[in-house]
């Protein structure tokens, strides 16, 4: 009998990813190649250098999936692959591999959309904690948020698939966007989320009023789609204003706000110092050394009222949907106070609100192998003119 071994391969962005999982329930392993060092020197993803390191990546991270998983070639059932949204030449290396890999061992290949694998992190990480006896799907409104996504979608388990309906989204950053671009504007390290969470704690959230407006549906951009990265999906016109997100003006609120109290990036002696450091400070101590209460105040500020807007229109679109389970996916999913504010306000909306494990939160194949099984049990394999789709949208 068949074990159900899938072999996930990860490498949309920045992190070259392998894992090998049972039945989409129970993960064998997980390797992560990051490149967040290739990538810190220029405060972002240079998609020809994530291209190049993928291409040195993936064998040797396969083969340390497999010696993980203590399992080999022979033993695999499919082998899923990410295709898309994402870097162009990025999802290539992954793609390529995959179906030379399918080709030699005659195994099938099934393509997973990238957003899919972040809410299957949350649905893998349940039934891993459940007993099989006491797991039941049952539909949900996933918050997928990270450095290139913030959507809303409601999942919905139907025959051994699950189906999504795409609720709302952002019109222009995603909000770990906002993050990278605050951090790299304040000289703070690379990527900039972790960097935030942890100097946000010794600040005052409410020193500055940083708010968001509502958004109002506008007749010129009828039948046009957001001006975002992946946007090839509903027009703007089809979703419910109280659910769009929009980052850039908090981004563009931070940076007057800088300007306007002097904290000019690198103008400060001590945000330099901060810009030179391994790791974010543990303690107040370390966190007034390296930049004055002020900025510690607005760093604060800014991140509570980011994770005030998720909030807010998360379950708002829960509740006018009568959904009573939330999952919060992707890499912002690992922020310290996401995780704290989510989880104390389900409850009082009667709600249960679930997340991935941090090392899920964040790209990695163990997703894409656990979304592939449902696909794997109906048969849904990707044609061998399977290649990217940058642009990849999910749900209708």
């Amino acid at each position: 009998m068949s074990r159900g071994l899938i072999l996930g391969i990860e490498s949309s962005c920045d992190e070259t990813a392998a894992s090998v999982v049972e039945r989409g329930s129970r993960t064998l392993s997980s390797v992560v190649a990051s490149q967040i060092a290739t990538h810190a020197r220029f405060g972002g993803v240079v998609p020809e250098l994530a291209s190049r390191e993928h291409l040195r990546a993936i064998v040797p991270v396969v083969r340390a999936a497999l010696a993980e998983a203590g399992v080999g070639f022979d033993d695999l059932d499919a082998i899923a692959v990410t295709s898309g949204p994402g870097l162009a030449g990025a999802l290539l290396v992954g793609i390529s591999y995959a179906k030379a890999l399918a080709f030699a061992r005659n195994l099938p290949v099934i393509a997973i959309n990238h957003l899919e694998g972040h809410i299957h992190a949350v649905l893998l990480e349940e039934r891993q904690n459940a007993p099989a006896s006491t797991q039941q799907d049952e539909p949900a409104l996933a918050l997928v948020v990270s450095g290139g996504h913030t959507h809303l979608y409601l999942a919905e388990p139907a025959h051994e698939a699950w189906h999504y309906k795409l609720i709302g989204r952002t019109l222009d950053d995603a909000a770990g966007e906002a993050y990278d671009k605050v951090a790299k504007l304040l000289g703070l390290g690379y990527p900039g989320g972790p960097w935030i969470d942890a100097i946000a704690r010794f600040g005052d959230p409410k020193a500055v009023p940083f708010a968001f407006a509502q958004i109002k549906a506008k007749a010129h951009l009828h039948g046009k789609a957001p001006r975002t990265k992946a946007a090839k999906t509903a027009p703007i016109a089809d979703l419910d204003p109280h659910f769009l997100f929009s980052f850039s003006g908090i981004k563009t609120a931070v940076l007057r706000h800088v300007e306007l109290q002097g904290m000019r990036a690198g103008g400060d002696e001590r945000i330099a110092k901060i810009l030179a450091g391994d790791r974010p400070p543990k303690t107040k101590e370390e966190a007034l050394a390296l930049a004055p209460q002020p900025i510690l105040d607005m760093i604060a500020s800014f991140q509570h009222a980011v994770v005030g807007d998720l909030m807010k229109k998360t379950f708002a679109a829960a509740e006018s949907l009568g959904a009573t389970r939330i999952l919060v996916t992707g890499g912002v999913a690992a922020n310290r106070e996401l995780r704290e504010r989510f989880a104390a306000e389900a409850p009082r909306r009667h709600m249960r609100v679930s997340f991935p494990t941090p090392a899920l939160s964040t790209d990695n194949a163990a997703m894409i192998a656990a979304a592939a099984w449902p696909r794997f049990v109906s048969g849904e394999f990707a044609a061998s003119a399977l290649s990217a789709e940058p642009s990849l949208a999910l749900g209708v």
